[in-house]
């Protein structure tokens, strides 16, 4: 029997920092938690940057979000493990780059920006910093490759250290996968390892995560294979970290592996699609973008654009295989990104096209989810963190 009642810290951690950052000093005793939204900006768009709001994790309530740093193209944000660091990916003076915030302890989480670095390579897709607050490593889509970048003991990003180029694409999906397009990263439970889904490979890249000379280091160390043609795009672990949840975004799938902890390496037990065949008929297109695992470890959620829904599984303790409940609309246009609050009671969905985040309270028994009838308007989101 596989259990999902134990979770370890770390890997908690990384539940909430995938996209949505909400500030908690402690998951029982905090009501009120910060929440961030990345957007993504443009010449004649409405979105300034990276923007703050108040959740209640109590009624579900969210304020009004506000301007909290100005900043083109944050599309993906993650928090330091220890420190009152937010970090995003942006542009910086022309350049692409990952950039660095203190988080101040004022009532707005005023961010104040500490330093930014280059990314070089196309520009970053997605970003995460390793359990230990050591190194930060980022994803490139159209470079299709994995950075490294070391931090300083103040939070603060140093320059680019490693920059290792994915092999090239699986070639199945016409135009989409003729070369590697690195998608999202993050870190294993015990730090070990970092994993890079790469939606041109149909494989998660997976680096050994060392250190040497005193110095954050990544090496190759094999990939989890993914149907061909499914395009792997975002990934999670389970609690207790022995099952990784594989979002796959052009056949609308999620991949079920087991994880071997002690030899990093991944296992498929099942494809299961978040659509049916004939949801997908009736849209112009369809994509899988986001998917997410409740902090018990008791269901699945994975979002769809274009039938604009988050599909909600339940999971199996026996086999931790995936059973459909249901789908449900987001009331918005485009769920780029959701995240589930430190709470586990609510579901937060950013709809970018429609400019909204709108909130669904979670069944604890089912999973499923019931429109709070809160929404907020927030220029083109397309990452939610909470703290």
């Amino acid at each position: 029997m596989i259990s999902h009642l134990s979770i370890p810290f770390p890997y908690f951690a990384s539940i909430l920092l995938a996209c949505a950052v909400v500030q908690v000093g402690g998951i029982a005793q905090a009501d009120v938690v910060d929440v961030w939204f990345g957007t993504t900006t443009g010449k004649t768009g409405p979105s300034k940057g990276i923007y703050h709001a108040k959740f209640d994790t109590d009624n579900g309530r969210l304020t009004a979000p506000q301007l909290a740093a100005e900043i083109d193209s944050p599309g993906f944000l993650t928090l330091h493990p220890t420190l009152p660091i937010l970090y995003s990916v942006g542009s910086v003076d022309g350049e692409a780059s990952v950039v660095s915030f203190q988080i101040g302890d004022d009532a707005n989480a005023t961010l104040t920006q500490l330093n930014a670095q280059a990314v070089g390579d196309g520009g970053a897709a997605h970003l995460a910093v390793d359990h230990k607050g050591t190194a930060l490593i980022t994803a490139q889509y159209g470079g299709g490759s994995t950075a490294l970048f070391p931090l300083s003991a103040d939070g603060s990003i140093q320059p680019r250290s490693q920059l290792e180029k994915h092999p090239a694409g699986s070639g199945v999906v016409a135009n989409r996968q003729d070369k590697a397009h690195a998608h999202w990263t993050g870190f294993s439970p015990d730090n070990r390892f970092a994993f890079v889904p790469d939606l041109g490979l149909d494989q998660v890249v997976i680096w050994n995560f060392e250190t040497e000379n005193g110095k954050p280091k990544l090496t190759n160390h094999g990939a989890g294979v993914c149907p061909p043609g499914s395009g792997p795009r975002h990934m999670k672990f389970s609690p207790d970290g022995d099952i990784v949840y594989v979002l796959n975004e052009l056949s609308l799938t999620v991949t079920v592996f087991q994880y071997d902890p002690a030899a990093g390496t991944m296992t498929a037990i099942q494809t299961i699609p978040t659509l049916s065949e004939a949801q997908k008929a009736k849209e112009s297109f369809n994509s899988a973008s986001e998917i997410r695992v409740h902090p018990t470890g008791k269901f699945v959620y994975a979002a769809n654009r274009g039938h604009d829904s988050i599909t909600v599984f339940s999971v199996d303790p026996e086999t931790s295989k995936l059973t459909l409940v249901e789908q449900e609309p987001i009331r918005g246009g485009w769920p780029r990104n959701f995240n589930i609050d430190p709470s586990g009671k609510w579901l937060m969905a950013a709809g970018r096209d429609s400019h909204t985040a709108s909130v669904f309270a979670i069944d604890p028994e089912t999973g499923e989810l019931q429109y709070s009838r809160m929404m907020q308007t927030v220029p083109a989101p397309i990452c939610v963190l909470f703290r």
